[in-house]
C-alpha cells in the first residue's frame, strides 16, 4: 500500500523541522501521528514514529513535567487516524479532503484537552480544582491557535506530498519470466 522509504523520509523531514525556530505549539508531531497511521501498514511502527520523533526532539528540547500527558495524547491521535484510514480508503475526492481535515481539527482538540489536562495534573502552574482547571484550559487557548494551524500546516503538506509522490512516480514494475 505505501512505498515505506517514502513515508519514512516525510516523516523524518517533519520530526526534524520541530527543531527548527518555530511558534510554540506549531509543530508536525500530530500531523506526524495521523499520516503514520494511514500509511504505515505496521500497526506498532504507526505508534512508535511519533512517539520516538518526539523523543528524539526533546533529548535536544529537553524533558519536561506531564510530557506523559503529551506523548499519550499523540498515541490516542494515532488511533484517530486509524479511523480516517477507513474513511480514505473508502472515499473519494472531496469527501477524503472533508475526512481529512475533519480528523486534523479533532486531533488539535484531542491533544488540547489532553496535554493541558496534563499540565493541570501536575499542580505546578495551576491550583488542582475545578477554577485551577477552568483556568489552565483558558490561559491555553492562544497555543491551541498555533496547534490547529501548525496540524493543518503539515497534514496538508505531508498528506499532499505524498499524494503527489505516489501519483506521479514511475514505480518499476516487477515481471514474472514465463
Amino acid at each position: 500500500m505505501i512505498n515505506l522509504v517514502s513515508a519514512i523520509l516525510l516523516i523524518l523531514f517533519a520530526a526534524f523541522s520541530r527543531l527548527m525556530p518555530h511558534p510554540a505549539n506549531f509543530a508536525p508531531v500530530a500531523a506526524i501521528a495521523l499520516f503514520s497511521a494511514v500509511h504505515l501498514n505496521n500497526k506498532k511502527l504507526a505508534f512508535i514514529v511519533p512517539l520516538a520523533a518526539m523523543l528524539i526532539s526533546n533529548l535536544f528540547l529537553g524533558f519536561y513535567a506531564g510530557m506523559e500527558w503529551v506523548y499519550g495524547a499523540f498515541a490516542v491521535i494515532v488511533l484517530v487516524g486509524y479511523w480516517l484510514k477507513g474513511r480514505m480508503e473508502n472515499s473519494k475526492g472531496g469527501k477524503k479532503l472533508a475526512y481529512l481535515f475533519g480528523t486534523t481539527a479533532a486531533a488539535s482538540i484531542i491533544f488540547f484537552i489532553i496535554s493541558n489536562f496534563g499540565v493541570w495534573m501536575t499542580g505546578t502552574m495551576y491550583a488542582l480544582t475545578f477554577d485551577g482547571l477552568v483556568l489552565c484550559y483558558t490561559m491555553a487557548i492562544p497555543f491551541y491557535r498555533n496547534s490547529l494551524a501548525g496540524d493543518l500546516f503539515y497534514v496538508t503538506v505531508m498528506f499532499g506530498i505524498y499524494a503527489l509522490v505516489t501519483r506521479y512516480a514511475k514505480t518499476p514494475v516487477l515481471v514474472k519470466n514465463k
